[in-house]
């Protein structure tokens, strides 16, 4: 089809729409969708990509790839919206500005309905009773509050079947973290005390904990406890500390505040997260804009996909504060109340610490736009040296490194890390379980993964313009048979020898024709080659590690003669888990129900390497 063909056919289109609410969907020559958007009036709305001068760039490139558009008519434009919406989330087309977010907010979860209820870490789905409190902006926000809370108010946060086998207190009481509720160091009544505490803490009410706390000092030292007095009087300096960090807390509300920061060279989208007046953190989002900076566009197109998520109905706040308005918004908000029955407001014009919050979130989407585009930069900067050195003529756009891991030769696994123009591509690393080769033998282990990396299913996988091997040159021999066989000349092959003593800045550079190559430390290219080093060996200990808990977790157990799946699972039942099970004496292990003398030798002598006393 013509250029000119092609336009007039989608012209001819666009005069047969009607004037109605619907969505509408651009197709490519191959017919993949290229874009999905709604309109309150299907032929104007479409017609202004053909028939008005345009300005974005992106529209302009997506305008010249247009071959077909197909149309859904809908009762409403709100309705319109919700279908656009769950098109983009179903399709990703390519010119839609998405938001890749797979993740739903952490909460922290008080458990109910026990004499001693749990502090711990929640996300996903609410199947545990109790009270939630959040949501958070991140796992570490949640960590960070989970720590504070144990050195304040001493609530358990241990795992319950942990809780329920204990027989003596654990680490944290002794080293004042925890009351020790699993021996009845405390009573439920002072236990629910320190509780109802957290709940006030969480709720933003620190002002009530405070004067609770400072009520219970006075009633210990009337009654001449002034050891129960003094952890008071550390608690409330604690609460006032905390007071004192906490910038903004005197105004309440469930708030989001959303900024935006766009330049040419990226876009960064910020939602501050504010709940019973207080900033929790924030959270970053860098989605793919084709060249878009204005700001309202690129809000009109990141709100509606980030609170017309279902998994977030649950987190939506009362208000909304944006530094500038956009189209939708009354739309977005009628189909989030049809949606989710809550009903949020949308606020650009706010004073005080309304306007404080949306100073610090647009501060946060500068700082986080400058630091994503600075490590573009030196990312590029690094590629361009590696592609000097290397002798490489091309555009590099794709790295991978390979490094194996095992620990005397068991649970061999192998790692496979891919670097790009960004940075670490974290969602196309790869472990291999390595089976059937001699343990402890490298080569054949490294032989091993690379051939299930090039061939078969992974085969489909982009390949590298560079594969880095972390070893001399026995590991790249290995590498350049593999590519040999699988006829990939294509691929550079580098290997990176560690230097005397492995310090960082000694490693020698192995190339298949044989030369060597040592740069100097502060070398960009050897900066940029030590970070995938070292980011392929940390990912490859990580597997390795994992499998091997796994494996030892598993496998002891499974080979002790007289210990089947049930008894299995009611010794670790029974003593919280495989470390306390460990843990555990000959005279102890004989106290498991259902666990005779001899069966206890037999488990102790397979967890330790033999009876007592060897």
């Amino acid at each position: 089809m013509t250029a000119s063909t092609r336009q007039e056919h989608v012209l001819a289109l666009v005069d047969a729409m009607p004037m109605m609410p619907g969505v509408y969907r651009m197709l490519a020559q191959d017919g993949s969708i290229l874009y999905v958007g709604k309109a309150r009036q299907l032929r104007s709305r479409v017609g202004s990509y053909f028939h008005q001068q345009v300005s974005s760039p992106k529209t302009r490139a997506l305008v010249q790839r247009i071959c077909d558009i197909q149309i859904t008519v809908t009762a409403s434009e709100t309705e319109a919206l919700l279908l656009e919406q769950t098109l983009i989330k179903t399709l990703s087309p390519p010119y839609n500005i998405l938001l890749r977010d797979d993740k739903s907010y952490p909460y922290i979860l008080m458990t109910e309905g026990e004499p001693y209820p749990r502090l711990t870490f929640h996300r996903g789905a609410r199947k545990v009773r109790g009270r939630y409190f959040g949501p958070y902006p991140s796992a570490s926000a949640v960590r960070d509050t989970l720590a504070i809370l144990q050195r304040l108010f001493q609530v358990r946060q241990c795992e319950n079947a942990f809780f329920r086998n204990r027989q003596r207190p654990c680490l944290q009481h002794q080293i004042g973290r925890c009351r020790a509720p699993c021996v009845a160091a405390i009573s439920p009544e002072d236990y629910a005390a320190d509780v109802r505490a957290t709940q006030l803490f969480l709720e933003g009410r620190s002002h009530e904990v405070q004067e609770q706390l400072v009520a219970r000092m006075q009633a210990a030292a009337e009654t001449l406890d002034f050891e129960r007095a003094a952890i008071y009087r550390d608690q409330i300096q604690t609460v006032r500390m905390i007071q004192e960090q906490q910038s903004v807390h005197k105004s309440s509300g469930q708030v989001d505040v959303v900024a935006v920061a766009a330049r040419p060279g990226g876009v960064c989208l910020v939602v501050l997260c504010v709940r019973q007046g207080r900033v929790l953190g924030s959270r970053l989002f860098y989605p793919q804009a084709h060249g878009e900076t204005s700001g309202p566009t690129l809000l009109a197109d990141f709100l509606p996909q980030y609170y017309l998520n279902p998994e977030r109905f649950s987190d939506l706040p009362d208000e909304v504060i944006l530094e500038e308005r956009c189209d939708g918004l009354e739309i977005l908000a009628d189909a989030l109340h049809q949606a989710s029955g809550h009903a949020l407001v949308f606020r650009d014009r706010v004073r005080e610490n309304r306007a404080a919050w949306l100073d610090l979130a647009r501060l946060n989407a500068e700082q986080g736009l400058q630091a994503r585009m600075a490590n573009r930069l030196q990312q590029a900067h690094r590629i361009a040296r590696l592609a000097e050195l290397l002798g490489v003529d091309r555009e590099i756009t794709r790295l991978e490194c390979f490094d194996i891991s095992h620990s005397s030769g068991e649970a061999t696994t192998a790692s496979c890390v891919v670097f790009d123009a960004q940075g670490p591509s974290k969602k196309e690393y790869l472990h291999f379980n390595i089976e059937g080769v001699t343990a402890g033998d490298d080569y054949a282990a490294m032989h091993q993964a690379l051939t299930r990396r090039y061939s078969g299913s992974q085969a489909k996988r982009a390949l590298p313009d560079i594969l880095f091997i972390d070893g001399g040159v026995g590991q790249l021999a290995q590498a350049t048979s593999v590519m040999h066989v699988l006829e990939l000349p294509q691929v550079l092959l580098v290997g990176i020898a560690k230097g005397e003593g492995r310090k960082p800045g000694l490693e020698t550079l192995h190339l298949v024709d044989g030369r060597q190559i040592q740069l100097a430390s502060d070398d960009r290219a050897l900066h940029l080659i030590q970070q995938i080093r070292d980011e392929a060996h940390r990912f490859a200990v990580s597997g390795h590690r994992a499998r091997r808990s796994r494996h030892r977790k598993d496998s002891v157990l499974l080979d002790i003669p007289g210990v089947g799946p049930v008894r299995r699972q009611q010794l670790l039942t029974h003593w919280g888990g495989m470390q306390e099970l460990m843990r555990a004496s000959l005279k102890e292990l004989v106290t498991t129900p259902r666990i005779s003398i001899k069966l206890a030798e037999q488990i102790y002598a397979a967890l330790h390497g033999g009876p007592p006393g060897d």
